[in-house]
């Protein structure tokens, strides 16, 4: 490997920023999705798009993130990992500058599109530091921090959002308030982060570039985590892109109680988060990712298919729960797969979040279009029990069959 060497002490004992960086940087990732998620009508409205093609522009920032995180799997093994993490963030806030003057449709496509590049970068660098900076048994708690970070966001940015689009339309929420927290984050990554690793010497072969992605699609294990990664995404963008419409067009919600509930299914994510991290060390990696991706899919598949508001909201809430449970499993499954080559796994394992977001947008849409809300969730629903079924025959747990090694500093 190419990283600059860690002492023991310093991995056991990271500095005090280090994890607030890091979990402050993956809750700057999840404003833009909240926004549309909440406001994907307003927006619509705004360029005179129907919901299921305005849905479309997570579609397309999805797919530009999937095609950017497969170029960070190679750009990961020679180049300083903060580094790549601050540059992600910087594409961030240009994607919120840009979409909040959109003058039209092709423009909201194009800036939207760019967050996907920042995800693609900021999300795997974020997880690659933890593999860097904290030894074996602290990582799947530094996880769970991260990933609640990511469901904190949900909890103070919808109601913010919807607060502030609720004088100043959505378009003030993307310029006052995601760009301002993409700043911050970014600020708070360059002062608070180590760099841990360096350019390698430019006498090494370019096949260095590709040998980290001949290790990971190589072993069958994390190509089964990568598969079971995507199909559970997918079944996430059910609640976490079309909840807040299907709540606001079937059951006539307001966008202020849109947002409440929203961010009651922050709560639970949350809490999913910050239990599963010792959840997952007394049931293992692999049984708990399983579990909480089958469950995940039949919440998802039922929440739609209900005739009343609040027994759909708690049965919603309970998808969210089991949501964030299986990030944090299957992102503590997925880091152990190829120890020597993290960056370059994580940088994959971020293309088929991508992907499988863009999945559950594109074929979550279609089905919208033609089948109506109980057609999307079914589908996505079926996705989220096929990944279940990925992870338990095809997956494995390197820490418990002997096969795990720590990658050795030069």
């Amino acid at each position: 490997m190419n990283e600059n060497p860690i002492s023991i002490e310093e991995k056991r004992s990271p500095g005090k920023l280090i994890l607030a960086s890091l979990v402050f940087s993956r809750f700057a990732t999840q404003p833009p999705s909240i926004l549309t998620g909440l406001l994907l009508i307003d927006i619509g409205l705004t360029f005179e798009c129907p919901v299921g093609v305005m849905g479309q522009i997570r579609t397309a920032a999805s797919m530009a993130g999937v095609v950017f995180a497969l170029l960070m799997g190679a750009l990961s093994v020679r180049f300083n990992h903060k580094s790549l993490l601050v540059m992600g963030l910087l594409f961030l806030s240009i994607s919120a500058l840009g979409s909040g003057f959109a003058s039209n449709f092709v423009m909201m496509l194009v800036f939207y599109s760019i967050s996907g590049l920042g995800i693609a970068m900021a999300t795997p660098m974020g997880l690659t530091l933890v593999g860097e900076h904290f030894p074996l048994e602290k990582r799947p708690g530094a996880i769970a921090w991260i990933m609640t970070g990511a469901a904190v966001s949900y909890f103070i940015c919808a109601p913010a959002i919807g607060f502030i689009a609720g004088f100043g339309g959505w378009r003030l929420a993307f310029l006052g308030f995601v760009l301002p927290i993409c700043v911050l984050a970014l600020l708070l990554a360059t002062k608070g982060l180590r760099a841990t690793s360096r350019r390698q010497d430019p006498a090494m072969s370019s096949r260095s570039y590709f040998e980290g992605f001949k290790r990971v699609f190589s072993n069958r294990s994390a190509d089964a985590c990568l598969v079971g990664t995507a199909l559970s995404f997918a079944a996430w963008q059910a609640l976490l892109l079309y909840s807040s419409s299907f709540n606001r067009q079937r059951f006539l919600v307001s966008t202020g109680s849109a947002s409440v509930l929203l961010m009651g299914a922050a709560a639970c994510f949350t809490a999913g988060n910050l239990v599963s991290g010792r959840l997952v060390k007394r049931f293992g990696r692999k049984l708990f990712t399983v579990l909480t991706a089958f469950f995940t899919g039949i919440f998802v598949i039922s929440y739609t298919n209900v005739p009343s508001l609040w027994l759909s909201v708690a049965l919603g809430f309970l998808g969210s729960l089991f949501s964030g449970m299986r990030f944090t499993a299957s992102n503590s499954l997925t880091l152990e797969q190829v120890p020597g080559y993290r960056g370059t796994m994580m940088s994959v394992s971020t293309a088929s979040d991508l992907g499988g977001a863009a999945l559950g947008a594109g074929v979550g849409g279609l089905a919208l279009l033609l089948f109506g809300y109980e057609g999307m969730a079914i589908s996505l629903g079926v996705m989220g029990i096929a990944s279940a079924i990925v992870f338990q025959l095809l997956a494995i747990d390197p820490t418990r069959t002997g096969m795990h090694k720590e990658p050795q500093s030069h």
